[in-house]
């Protein structure tokens, strides 16, 4: 299927316009990453605790952020999330890469903290209840087992822990709030009776921590760091010692020079935009990274198939007529991907967000780079090396013929 026949658009005549505007996007994000000391790294790179916080209506960011750093030995990020759902919000505690032997220690008292100043602020922690939204199901049974039996109702151990795991299990399945009894008395078991005791024992906070909560110390975090890294060269690598195999060498350079500058302009503007680079991200630059080279090694491919059949024109006439003539593929290919991503983006929520911008941008940049960055050092190469063959010549031609000695 070809959506643009017979197209005779000069792309390589306006290669000026993009190279600019990678290079002021290259150099934007160099100037970010420099005045913030680096990519900001999300909980899996740089070590420490994450943790999500869900609300039964939206908090109050600013006053949880200031009543975590009371309590805290250093300051937390407190944020809500960007879309989705409102009433949640992410709480980052880092560690210092200095103590990573009691990194693990700490962030367990982290931890601990955190739960204590939200029952504390949140919760009834005078009321010697249990907090029916944080509690796990063993919490439960232990806690109503005794007050059932004096309150007559007769049963089994095995079924109180049945019918502590039905409620945790309906909390969990309903976002991780219960916001009022009436909502679980329908619940097979939780008769007037059970009911009453657990009005009795427990109570409902505003809020739940028990869903979501990760940690990572700082060592781990480095080596994660460093294999990131590690994978990404590999990969550019790999790639360039293909392309050198089937192409010419500065095939080769100038694709892995695109596919870098595509990963180093996504960097930055992550930076630029304050967004943190996890390990979806990277998953996503990998992505990225054999996308662009495909988009590449198409476009390469069809100026080497016409190369061999035209060797006398000039190598400009030759790679606008491939990009033409694989401009089809291009807009097919990457429209659709682009339109994929964009869902994702919009639609995905706050979890798939940074992985979804991260190809968003790449196929932008990816698709025009292949033939406003790969293909011009392609041309500027030839045209260098053009030159160097032809000065070579006119100089051994302008000597005298006097001083080219002649052997008997």
């Amino acid at each position: 299927m070809e959506l643009f026949k017979k197209t005779n658009f000069d792309f390589l005549g306006h290669k000026w316009p993009f190279i600019i505007a990678s290079l002021v996007l290259t150099a934007a994000g160099f100037v970010s990453l420099a005045v913030k000391g680096g990519p900001k790294y999300g909980i899996e790179f740089k070590g420490g605790m994450l943790m999500t916080v869900k609300f039964a209506s939206k908090p109050d960011v600013e006053k949880l952020r200031r009543v975590l750093t009371k309590a805290l030995t250093s300051e937390p990020s407190v944020q809500s999330f960007e879309g989705g759902d409102q009433n949640e919000v992410e709480i980052q505690v880092g560690v210092d890469a200095g103590k990573a032997k009691d990194a693990d220690v700490s962030l367990e008292q982290s931890k601990k903290v955190i739960f204590d100043t939200l029952a504390k602020e949140y919760g009834q922690p005078g009321s010697g209840k249990l907090d029916l939204n944080n509690a796990t199901e063993r919490q439960l049974s232990v806690r109503i087992g005794e007050p059932l039996q004096r309150a007559g109702v007769q049963l089994t151990q095995q079924q109180v822990d049945d019918l502590s795991s039905a409620v945790i299990d309906w909390r969990n399945n309903h976002g991780g709030l219960i916001t009022k009894f009436d909502d679980i008395r329908s619940l097979p078991g939780l008769t007037p009776q059970v009911m009453t005791v657990l009005n009795q024992e427990s109570y409902l906070a505003p809020y739940t921590a028990a869903r979501s909560s990760e940690s990572v110390g700082p060592k781990v975090g480095a080596d994660l760091r460093q294999q990131a890294v590690t994978a990404t060269m590999l990969a550019l690598a790999g790639m360039l010692v293909y392309i050198w195999f089937r192409f010419e060498w500065i095939y080769g350079v100038g694709a892995v020079i695109a596919v870098f500058h595509d990963t180093l302009i996504t960097i930055g503007i992550f930076s630029l935009m304050d967004k943190e680079i996890s390990l979806t991200v990277i998953a996503a630059l990998l992505t990225l990274v054999g996308y662009s080279m495909n988009d590449t090694i198409v476009i390469f491919d069809r100026i080497r198939e016409n190369l061999q059949m035209n060797r006398r024109e000039k190598l400009e006439d030759v790679i606008n007529r491939s990009v033409n003539q694989t401009l089809s593929r291009t807009v097919m290919t990457s429209g659709l991907t682009f339109l994929a991503v964009l869902a994702l983006f919009l639609f995905g929520g706050p979890v798939l967000h940074g992985f979804s911008l991260a190809l968003v941008v790449g196929i932008i940049i990816g698709t025009y780079s292949s033939v406003f960055v790969a293909s011009p050092i392609v041309v500027g190469w030839h045209n260098w090396a053009d030159k160097r063959r032809r000065t070579a010549t006119e100089t051994v031609a302008s000597l005298p013929k006097s001083s080219v000695k002649v052997g008997k």
